[in-house]
């Protein structure tokens, strides 16, 4: 099997009409079209598995990658809002041709996460049977119950979602960025664990392993630049900065819709 390389518009964008009452979808993907990114689908009459397209995109990713791969010339929305922060978080984090920073990578990914879970809470209650929620909340509630949290406890969780969709955003992206960064610098299990142990209590924390942290820890060891001097690069001190504004702002999506996705983005 060999791929191909399509543009957004040469794709089928799918349930796209769940997506219509959440503005900031439509400007996500106006963003994939004006970066013209590029996706790997399999030549015409194939498929890949969904496994193997998981494993090529979990395990070469990148917050600068020009391409992504698909099963097929299909695509859901939520892709195609993750393939946006990707790439705006590369344009707006980083400091030239070279790789991001740590953090910067971190944090790109944080954002594209918790937008996730941001989409659960602005679908389930309008388009509760829209093809994101029913694929993706069971595999939620699989990763919380693993995790400890009673059916229940899940159910009360998506309800504080759906109030506040916003709000549940920032808490996650703030989770999962420091989290990120603080396994990341773990030498041992010992010390992981000690990390992980600490969020117990954080009303995500149940959700931490849902989001693949492996990989992200195991992807910024690898091609991340090594740790920062003492003055830290350009990529690494507007991930810092970003990070604080995103924390202190009163609603960090509107934030990030205004500076990355208004007029000058």
């Amino acid at each position: 099997m060999k791929f191909r390389t399509l543009g957004l518009d040469q794709l089928t964008i799918g349930d796209e009409a769940s997506f219509r009452h959440v503005g900031i979808y439509a400007r996500l993907r106006a963003a994939v079209r004006k970066a013209q990114h590029r996706f790997q689908v399999p030549e015409a009459g194939e498929r890949a598995s969904w496994d193997r397209a998981l494993f090529l995109n979990l395990t070469y990713w990148s917050q600068t990658a020009e391409f992504s791969v698909l099963c097929d010339a299909h695509i859901t929305p939520d892709v195609v809002a993750h393939t946006a922060w990707h790439h705006l978080a590369g344009k707006f984090l980083g400091a030239g041709p070279g790789p991001l920073s740590t953090r910067a990578l971190l944090l790109g990914e944080a954002i594209a996460s918790a937008f996730d879970l941001y989409l659960v809470g602005r679908l389930i209650s309008v388009v509760p049977e829209s093809d994101f929620i029913v694929s993706q909340v069971p595999i939620m509630a699989e990763a919380a119950e693993q995790a400890g949290l009673s059916p229940a406890g899940f159910e009360a969780l998506l309800a504080s979602v759906s109030a506040d969709p916003e709000r549940a955003f920032e808490e996650l992206r703030a989770l999962l960025f420091e989290a990120a960064v603080a396994l990341t610098a773990c030498p041992g299990t010992d010390e992981a664990q000690a990390v992980l142990e600490s969020y117990v209590g954080r009303r995500f924390e149940p959700l931490l392993h849902h989001f693949q942290l492996s990989n992200w820890v195991l992807y910024a060891r690898a091609y991340a630049p090594a740790s920062p001097t003492p003055e830290p690069d350009a990529s690494e001190a507007a991930a810092r900065a970003l990070d604080l504004t995103l924390r202190t702002t009163p609603v960090s999506l509107d934030w990030l819709d205004r500076h990355w996705l208004g007029p000058e983005g």
